[in-house]
């Protein structure tokens, strides 16, 4: 109980900086297209810096298993989204966004401040775990689905900073390199800024958006339960009942982190994604947005549910 009001309190304090976005492009300080430029700096600067400060810890055999509990759940979790979502193509008829929006959560932009602030900055380590699978499982998978082109370029792949920065990451980790002061305050520097400039995007696309029009949709709340309801239920309810807690001392906070992750909402680099690739990125919008707000009630009932299971 005392980690979803803390939860839910963390999630209102990145709501109010998703208000500081809407009310500039409100006031005509700036517009919607700028928020372009923001989401590229967080997606190719602040996101591969936050990766790399996560593995800056000493390297332990509890933490190396931790590591691996931390990727087989985010590859499990992948696997449940992914694998699913499939499934529901053709019964509900899901477009690419709508397809990528279930698949994908917000672990990266959402989840990295959540996780410092109710866990602690430690624990952003095994949220690196996850964010490794879903990187390659985004520029690959995700976007086939978006693009519509089942050829994989490679090159752009392993090129992107989010993947190099995983790699880094994990070299830095394995060898116990410390990185020099200068280079580490300004990856942390950087990696600290993720959250305020994530939902500072989403309050620039709110800003641009009709409300009432987001609201009036219906097709969008269909895509809102399947990715913040229907498929992290699953994954509470197979983590809580399936007594894998016990594998590790700090299992408990790991499998936390990657439910936390998977019951995120639609992650930000589908609208990058679908305006890279000339889909509907408005529509793309609608949708996140929607499940940012949403969020904010059933993030803290997953995080409950998980905690009466255990």
């Amino acid at each position: 109980m005392e980690l979803s009001i803390l939860l839910t309190k963390q999630i209102m304090g990145l709501f109010f900086m998703g208000m500081i976005g809407f009310i500039i492009v409100k006031t005509g300080k700036l517009k919607e297209e700028d928020s372009r430029i923001i989401s590229w700096v967080v997606a190719y600067i602040c996101s591969p810096c936050v990766v790399i400060d996560a593995f800056q810890i000493d390297f332990t055999q509890e933490k190396l298993a931790g590591l691996a509990l931390a990727v087989a759940a985010a590859v499990f979790s992948h696997i449940i989204l992914i694998g699913g979502t499939k499934l529901l193509v053709k019964p509900l008829n899901l477009n690419g966004i709508e397809h990528a929006s279930i698949a994908y959560p917000n672990c990266g932009n959402l989840i990295v401040p959540l996780v410092t602030a109710v866990l602690g900055p430690e624990w952003v380590f095994y949220t690196a775990a996850y964010m490794m699978v879903q990187t390659v499982m985004i520029w690959t998978h995700g976007q086939i689905i978006l693009s519509g082109d089942a050829e994989i370029d490679y090159k752009k792949i392993f090129l992107n900073p989010n993947v190099i920065a995983i790699g880094v990451g994990l070299i830095l980790f394995a060898t116990g390199i410390r990185l020099p002061v200068p280079l580490d305050a300004c990856i942390s520097g950087f990696g600290s800024t993720i959250g305020p400039l994530s939902m500072l995007v989403v309050g620039m696309l709110i800003g641009n958006l009709d409300l009432k029009l987001v609201f009036a949709r219906k097709r969008p709340y269909l895509i809102c339960v399947m990715r913040l309801i229907v498929f992290p239920l699953i994954t509470t309810l197979v983590y809580g009942l399936s007594g894998i807690v016990k594998v590790h001392p700090d299992a408990e906070y790991i499998l936390l982190v990657s439910l936390l992750a998977s019951s995120a909402p639609v992650a930000v680099m589908v609208t990058q994604l679908s305006q890279i690739h000339g889909k509907d990125s408005r529509y793309a919008s609608i949708i996140n947005v929607m499940s940012v707000l949403f969020c904010i009630v059933t993030m803290p009932v997953m995080v409950y549910i998980f905690e009466s299971l255990i």
